[in-house]
């Protein structure tokens, strides 16, 4: 099963979000809770815990890029 990764909502304010860094590569094992990725908000940056355990086959928003919350930024896929 493919499940999307997508920019958190850690707020009320919170509206868009920067992928400072991937903790996780293309190809790589994760582990649903394991931190997956960096996000740098307005108030903070924060690690993210993947949302699945599996074989994340997808990164969709490279490090630098900016995304408003909700947005579709990588994949896993479950076993």
């Amino acid at each position: 099963m493919r499940v999307k990764v997508v920019m958190p909502k850690w707020g009320t304010g919170m509206n868009e979000g920067t992928i400072v860094k991937w903790l996780k590569a293309v190809g790589d094992r994760v582990e649903a809770g394991e931190m997956l990725v960096e996000i740098e908000t307005s108030k903070s940056t924060q690690e993210m815990e993947a949302p699945a355990a599996g074989t994340l086959t997808e990164i969709l928003l490279p490090e630098g890029e900016e995304a408003e919350v909700r947005t579709h930024i990588a994949t896993i896929v479950t076993d």
